[in-house]
C-alpha cells in the first residue's frame, strides 16, 4: 500500500488500459490524493491518480470535462467506484517554465470557454457531488466559516467577522447580475495548467466546485504575486482579466472586480471543507497554508485586488 492505494491492484487495473513498461512509480502522495507515473515505454508515460473518499467527485467531473473539452485534462480511462483516474502525460507545467504571464493570456480564454459551456450541466455536477458554494449559499457557508477555530490571532478573527454583512450583500449584488454559477476550479495556479507542443491543459480538478465562475482568477492571480512578483497593480492583472472576459461578452470589469472580493471568501470556505476531511496531525501543516489564505481573502475583501 502507497498512501491509500492498493499498488498491485492499480497497477492490474492500469494494464488494463496500457501497455505497461514497468511498476507504478509514486510521484506525490498527500492525504487527498495519491499520483502515480505510469511508464508505457520509449519515454512515454501516463498518469494514475487516487482520490481520497471526500473528493470521489473528482473522478467522474474531471472524466466528463476531458470527454468535452481539450483544454481540460486527457483522461485515458477512469474507475468512479474505486476513484481512479487514467490521464495521458500533458507535458510541463507553466511553474517549470517560470509561471509567464503571457501563456495566461493564451489559456484563460479557452477556460472561461469550458465555464460557460458547463452551465447548463452545473445541477449534473452537483448530482454526482461537486461541492456547492453557489451565490445563494455563500453567506451562510461564511458564517460557518466564523464559527470554525481558524488559524488567526483574535484579532484577525474579528476583522473577518466584520466583513461578513459586505459577503452577503455583494453576493446578493453578484448573483443579481445574471452570470450563471457553474464549474469553479479554484486551484487555477502554475503548478495545475499544462503545455505540451500546443497544447495548453487544465489538471487537477480536485478543488473545483459549482459557484461563480470568476472566482477561479483569485489563485492565478495570487501566484502572479507569490512567484512572479508583480504588484497587485501591475498591468498584467488588466491584461489577464480583460482576455478571461472576453468570451464572457462586454461589461463585466466591476463584477469581476467584485467577484475577485468575494472569490477570496469562497476560497477560503472551500479549505475549510477540505481542513475537514484531514486527521488532527495533517491539519498542523495545512494550518501555515490556511492562514495566509485567510489573510489574503481579508486583504482583498476590504480593499480589492489593487488595494
Amino acid at each position: 500500500m502507497v498512501g491509500h492505494v492498493d499498488v498491485e491492484e492499480a497497477g492490474s487495473w492500469v494494464r488494463a488500459h496500457v501497455p505497461l513498461a514497468g511498476p507504478l512509480e509514486p510521484f506525490q502522495v498527500e492525504p487527498w490524493a495519491a499520483v502515480f507515473r505510469v511508464p508505457v515505454g520509449d519515454a512515454v508515460v501516463c498518469w494514475f491518480k487516487a482520490c481520497a473518499p471526500h473528493l470521489a467527485f473528482e473522478v467522474p467531473l474531471t472524466a466528463s470535462l476531458s470527454a468535452r473539452w481539450s483544454t481540460a485534462t486527457d483522461v485515458l480511462a477512469h474507475d468512479a467506484d474505486r476513484r481512479w483516474l487514467l490521464m495521458a502525460d500533458a507535458g510541463v507545467s507553466l511553474g517549470a517554465l517560470g509561471n509567464p504571464p503571457q501563456r495566461w493570456i493564451e489559456v484563460l480564454p479557452a477556460y472561461a470557454e469550458v465555464q460557460i459551456g458547463e452551465t447548463a450541466l452545473a445541477g449534473e455536477h452537483l448530482s454526482r457531488g461537486v461541492p456547492d458554494l453557489r451565490l445563494s449559499r455563500l453567506p451562510i457557508l461564511y458564517e460557518e466559516l466564523l464559527t470554525a477555530t481558524l488559524p488567526l490571532d483574535e484579532a484577525e478573527t474579528a476583522d473577518l467577522a466584520s466583513i461578513a454583512p459586505w459577503i452577503r450583500g455583494w453576493s446578493d449584488e453578484l448573483e443579481s447580475v445574471g452570470i450563471p454559477d457553474t464549474v469553479q476550479h479554484d486551484d487555477l495556479h502554475m503548478n495545475n495548467v499544462y503545455l505540451k507542443g500546443d497544447v495548453l491543459r487544465v489538471l487537477d480538478w480536485g478543488d473545483a466546485s459549482i459557484s461563480h465562475p470568476f472566482f477561479s482568477l483569485f489563485e492565478t492571480f495570487r501566484f502572479l504575486v507569490e512567484v512572479n512578483r508583480l504588484s497587485p497593480g501591475d498591468p498584467w492583472f488588466g491584461k489577464l482579466r480583460d482576455a478571461y472576459l472576453e468570451p464572457w461578452g462586454p461589461g463585466h470589469r466591476s463584477t469581476f472586480d467584485l467577484a475577485m472580493r468575494v472569490g477570496g471568501a469562497a476560497h477560503a470556505i472551500a479549505w475549510l471543507h477540505q481542513r475537514d476531511a484531514l486527521s488532527m496531525s495533517d491539519r498542523l501543516a495545512f494550518d501555515d497554508a490556511f492562514g495566509v489564505i485567510l489573510r489574503l481573502a481579508l486583504t482583498v475583501g476590504k480593499h480589492g485586488w489593487g488595494g
